[in-house]
């Protein structure tokens, strides 16, 4: 035994330093912040791990109003053993503008940051709407080589920022979350995100079909911030953080303390009150209490699919015919949901550790969803009674 641990400790420091010199080094900030700790990817409140940008509140922090009958109902059995079995943290219903139902789990409560996700797309193409509006984009047809001339790939030339908005740019990228040696993995822990996004092509023909990549996302984002000339951190507060009066403090994850590149396709911690604010926003197609924040007809052409064989996606947000209703919603990594039902004036949030089991089909929408916009109507149905 004496002789077996020197030998272990030797392969150890080995591996470690085979890994450091390697394409792969970025698995050690994986190992020691994700793995060790128990987890087989990103998990919510990882963001304490990493370095952060700060989103300080709205200038004029807005409360929610709260409906006439706040939490007078309560979850269907169903759910909440459903919620117990995959984790959820939060799980909120506004109703006409107003906090209907609200309730916590796992010790979170209503300050409680999380992370966002792949919720935050929603927030990129929202940036990309106000960036429009303010004249620092032409219009969603324009070349993303405009704002980066070095972009790579026989496409480079032809990919538009509403080909990255819409999930259609063609660029090289491995939507894997699980595999340590994928391109996504490696863009959550690299310390310099912006030259990996960079170092992938545009080498498929773009604007043809839509496929979800996180990658694109980042692209876009990199694109307005060099629209913009200011940090996403800096633009997103001003253009919508603060108009739509958030009440927390949040925070949003950077490659490193050097580059301080937001990780635009994911990754805003924030709370479960605050998340919907942007729901809300979009459900009143750019108002805010009746004040103008993004064009209406920018957010009307987002909620709708680009692509007649992909009827789940518009711009940056998914979209589902459900029980008659058009709802559209912001989803992210592990179950992170605002789901809006225009027709009904409802907003439902839902954080967990866990989305459960994955589609049995080709459905791009998970069991969870059903059964989370289930429990949603049927809690509405009460909400009117006298």
């Amino acid at each position: 035994m004496k002789k077996t641990l020197p030998l272990i400790a030797l392969l150890v420091i080995s591996l470690w330093g085979i890994l450091y010199i390697s394409d792969y080094n970025y698995l050690l900030t994986a190992i020691s912040k994700i793995y060790l700790k128990g987890h087989t990817t990103a998990f919510l409140s990882d963001y304490q791990y990493f370095d952060n940008t700060l989103l300080p509140p709205s200038q004029k922090p807005q409360p929610w109003p709260i409906h006439k009958k706040y939490n007078s109902t309560q979850l269907p059995n169903e759910i909440e053993q459903k919620n117990a079995a995959w984790g959820t943290v939060a799980f909120l219903i506004i109703k006409n503008d107003s906090l209907y139902f609200e309730k916590y789990y796992d010790g979170y409560g209503v300050d409680s940051k999380s992370n966002s996700f792949s919720m935050s797309k929603s927030y990129i193409a929202a940036m990309l709407g106000k960036a429009i509006d303010e004249g620092y984009v032409k219009s969603i047809d324009q070349p993303v080589i405009d704002f980066i001339p070095e972009l790579k790939g026989d496409y480079a030339s032809q990919v538009t920022v509403g080909d990255l908005a819409s999930m259609a740019s063609g660029q090289r990228w491995d939507e894997a979350y699980y595999s340590p040696t994928s391109v996504t993995t490696a863009a959550y822990f690299v310390e310099d995100l912006g030259q990996l996004i960079l170092d992938q092509p545009i080498e498929e023909q773009p604007g043809i079909s839509f496929k979800y990549k996180s990658g694109t996302t980042q692209l876009l984002a990199m694109v307005i911030a060099r629209a913009t000339g200011k940090t996403l951190t800096e633009y997103l507060y001003e253009s919508l953080w603060n108009p739509i009066g958030i009440e927390h403090e949040s925070s949003w994850q950077v490659d490193s303390k050097e580059n301080g590149l937001e990780k635009a396709y994911c990754c805003i911690a924030s709370n479960a009150r605050d998340f919907a604010r942007l729901g809300k926003l979009y459900k009143d197609f750019g108002k805010w209490n009746g004040e103008r924040v993004l064009d209406s007809t920018f957010i009307a052409h987002s909620l709708k699919a680009r692509f007649e064989k992909s009827p789940q996606y518009g711009y940056s947000w998914w979209l589902k015919q459900f029980k008659g209703y058009n709802t559209f919603m912001m989803r992210g990594h592990l179950g992170q949901y605002v789901i809006v039902f225009p027709e009904e004036n409802m907003i439902l949030i839902r954080l967990g550790h866990s989305k459960g089991p994955d589609s049995t089909n080709d459905d791009p929408f998970t069991p969870d969803i059903y059964a989370y916009m289930e429990a949603a109507l049927e809690l509405n149905t009460h909400a009117s009674e006298p």
